[in-house]
């Protein structure tokens, strides 16, 4: 008997999920127009299969229509079963864009920015994973001998990312218990989120090809080291030329690259409940854990929440090319398309309110008073996820940025996750984390 070959209907949901339906790859043509059904309520199910309180019930309907430029058909060999599925976009059976699509929320995001400033956005998820079952030695970090013991893995997810259309950057054995650190090239638009989630599918399965599996949690431990999503962002004008450096402004940003960020600045304490979403993220979002901690912009600082980061000294088309910034305050507990989206609504509102451009720190800002903290415009981010969702749906500027209902869809889904670990011990809930991220 032969196998019925069949394509994965993906949506990178609101928990950062690859949930959808299959089906038969001869239908993709009835598919691409008419997609597939899906039920509204399925956006409450919370990364640990609860339903959150829904405003849908057990009615309505609607579709999850694949996009073919977002295709990932990958072999690996025989006795496996091949990777085949798309990401979709969330339609109503009339059409339009759904609410709660979050592919489509970074698509108005994106119009927005584009609407806004002429320009377009180029940009890159940085991943840290770990691996589970591996038993590590020590002297592995940063290592030839760490690299070397998943060099198969790595490569393998190297050829899995470029057979997908990306193009592969680097992939190395980072500093924490069996970290490791993989990055692509920059991509354009939504598919700069796209490939975020095609990544981390990658990731774990062929972690599961090579015996292991792959956890991209915050943090697996309070003494262990975070898994950061570092997102890097740099801007296009309607020629597609170079829009982000101006090196004759302060730190190379050039006007609209300074008031986005400072948009970032502004509204960082309100979207953290969209990019660092888990009940955990805030134990790795904490000082001296080369993450973030304060709504600070870093020159070259690992923990500031924004880091402009180096380049190398050569042209100036060259320079301009390689300039970027890099948003550190998120971790793969978040919908990538989600997290995109929240950055560039703030990063639009920052130059729609022409802000001006922010200083850079350049000192450990968890040694200065408050009273001091407070004077140069700094504060702490929140502590823990319930203060972020208070700080996300009581700014009615952030929640206005998306669809109508969303912001209360967002927190009833996020509280419903948060009762899935009041009866569980602090162990439980890393625990509980690792197993699913």
């Amino acid at each position: 008997m032969e196998r019925e070959p069949l394509i994965f209907a993906a949506t990178a949901d609101v928990c950062g999920k690859m949930r959808g339906k299959a089906f038969p790859a001869s239908q993709l043509d009835k598919r691409a127009a008419s997609g597939v059904g899906w039920t509204p309520t399925n956006v409450q199910i919370t990364c640990f299969d609860n339903i959150g309180v829904s405003p849908f019930g057990a009615l309505g309907d609607v579709a999850l229509v694949p996009d073919r430029t977002t295709h990932v058909e990958v072999d690996f060999g025989a006795g496996h079963v091949q990777e085949n599925f798309m990401l979709c976009n969330i339609r109503t059976l009339e059409g339009e864009a759904w609410n709660c699509c979050t592919r489509s929320i970074l698509q108005t995001a994106l119009a927005r920015l584009e609407r806004v400033s002429g320009l377009t956005v180029k940009g890159a998820f940085e991943h840290e994973f770990q691996m589970r079952d591996s038993i590590p030695e020590p002297g592995w970090s940063y290592s030839m001998a760490g690299y070397r013991a998943k060099a198969g893995f790595c490569e393998d997810l190297m050829s899995a990312l470029r057979t997908a259309g990306f193009t592969p950057d680097t992939i190395m054995k980072e500093y924490g218990v069996n970290q490791y650190e993989v990055t692509i090239a920059p991509e354009t638009g939504v598919r700069i989120a796209d490939a975020a989630a095609i990544l981390r599918e990658l990731t774990h399965v062929l972690a599961r090809h090579h015996g292991d599996r792959a956890t991209f949690t915050p943090i697996r431990d309070p003494f262990g080291v975070g898994n950061g999503v570092h997102i890097h962002l740099s801007f296009l004008d309607a020629e597609g030329r170079p829009a982000t450096y101006d090196p004759a402004r302060p730190y190379g940003m050039s006007a609209v690259t300074g008031s986005f960020i400072a948009g970032v600045l502004r509204y960082i304490g309100a979207i953290a409940a969209i990019t660092a979403p888990s009940a955990i993220s805030y134990i790795r979002l904490t000082p001296h854990r080369w993450s973030a901690a304060y709504n600070n912009l870093g020159y070259r600082d690992r923990e500031a929440s924004v880091r402009i980061c180096p380049i190398t000294k050569g042209t100036p088309e060259a320079m301009a090319k390689g300039y970027n910034f890099e948003f550190r305050a998120a971790d793969a507990c978040a919908s990538p398309h989600l997290a995109l989206a929240a950055l560039i609504h703030a990063g639009a509102q920052g130059i729609e309110d022409g802000l001006a451009a922010p200083e850079a720190s350049e000192e450990d800002l968890s040694l200065l008073s408050s009273d001091v903290l407070a004077a140069r415009g700094y504060e702490r981010l929140p502590t823990d996820l319930p203060e972020a969702l208070d700080r996300f749906r009581s700014d009615m500027t952030v929640c206005g940025w998306f669809p109508e209902g969303f912001a209360d869809v967002y927190v009833a889904h996020k509280r419903a996750e948060l009762d899935q670990l009041v009866d569980k011990t602090e162990a439980e809930r890393f625990a509980a984390y690792e197993a699913v991220y």
